[in-house]
């Protein structure tokens, strides 16, 4: 479990922030404000009460204790298709838990695909982790985040040209 928070921190250094893919990330990062949940089980029920559980606990912690929850997934959903289906289950959980509107899901999978992309277009990179992860974030810090960034909506054009700048090999190492 340890390895696997390790490489996850080592991936948002070196890949997010040090390609600075999300302006938003350095802060938490570097202040220690990222919960890092590693499910290790392999059911779904599983992954849905453990994400029902850290949304309850972002409900209850400040944000100025805890910024954000990466519960990361290794042995479930692997297959990307699979993942992307849970992501209905994902949000229907943020219904009923009464966090709609207040916590949003970014998803990230190690074969993350875009719609309308082939499978080794750059772009895809931009949520390619190294292992499968749902990210909580509060919308209220999203919004704090966006209003205070210049131009926040160019952030994914920024990002796939930077990519398409860089060789695959490259961004594969950085990836780690």
């Amino acid at each position: 479990m340890e390895n696997i928070e390790m490489q996850t921190k080592k991936w948002l250094a070196n890949f997010v922030i040090g390609l600075n893919l999300c302006p938003f990330a350095k802060v938490p990062f570097k202040t220690d404000k990222i919960r890092y949940r590693v499910y290790e089980g392999k059911d779904e029920e599983g992954l849905a009460l453990a994400l029902a559980d850290e949304l309850l606990l972002l409900q209850a912690i400040p944000a100025a204790t805890l910024e954000t929850t990466l519960i990361i997934h290794p042995q479930l959903y692997t297959n990307f298709l699979d993942y992307n289906d849970f992501l209905e289950i994902a949000d229907n959980i943020l219904l009923q838990t009464g966090m709609a509107g207040e916590v949003q899901i970014a998803s990230f999978h190690p074969d993350y695909q875009f719609a309308d992309t082939a499978p080794d277009d750059r772009e895809n990179y931009t949520n390619r982790s190294p292992f499968p992860m749902l990210h909580l974030l509060r919308e209220a810090s999203v919004e704090k985040a966006v209003d205070f960034y210049p131009d926040a909506e160019h952030i994914p054009l920024r990002n796939t040209e930077k990519l398409r700048a860089m060789s695959l090999e490259e961004i594969e190492r950085l990836r780690g």
